[in-house]
């Protein structure tokens, strides 16, 4: 049976493995990690301080291990940091979409090419010594969507 759906020009892929986690813009980072624990059976894998991005951070395993996605949760460090202007403008609630990544540099370079903007020139270190950039929400439908190539050492959350 064929398909009546149109046919759309496919450009080759950028090196996206995975779902890699969907982030959450919080205020306090212990409350939520205890509604996501209590109300969902979310497990915290991960937790760290990311003075860059000017975050504290937790990785929720959203299934029985890391492996099947993960859940972050993004408290501010400061008024001045990005989560916390984006709760000012917002309220809590989903920040950014995260994939895996291959490689980030030809996924970034690819992109490029294709038009589309990026945040960084250059990636940033993201959770567990990751490497992050990401692509500008006006250029993805209105979704911050993050690129992660994973700290393949530190691979603890499935990634």
């Amino acid at each position: 049976m064929e398909s009546s759906a149109p046919k759309l020009e496919m450009s080759p892929p950028i090196g996206i493995e995975r779902i890699d986690h969907v982030g959450i813009a919080v205020a306090d980072l212990d409350e939520a990690i205890a509604f996501y624990g209590r109300v969902f059976g979310m497990r915290c894998v991960h937790e760290e301080v990311n003075e860059e991005q000017g975050v504290r951070e937790a990785m929720l395993s959203v299934g029985p291990t890391p492996a099947g996605g993960c859940l972050q949760l993004l408290a501010p460090l400061s008024p001045a940091s990005t989560i916390a202007k984006f709760l000012e403008r917002n309220g809590p609630g989903m920040q950014q979409l995260a994939y895996t990544v291959t490689d980030i540099d030809a996924a970034s370079a690819a992109l490029r090419e294709r038009g589309v903007r990026l945040l960084y020139e250059e990636p940033k270190r993201g959770t567990a010594g990751s490497k992050v950039n990401f692509v500008h929400p006006k250029d993805a439908g209105g979704v911050l969507v993050e690129l992660v190539e994973p700290n393949r050492a530190a691979s603890s959350m499935g990634h």
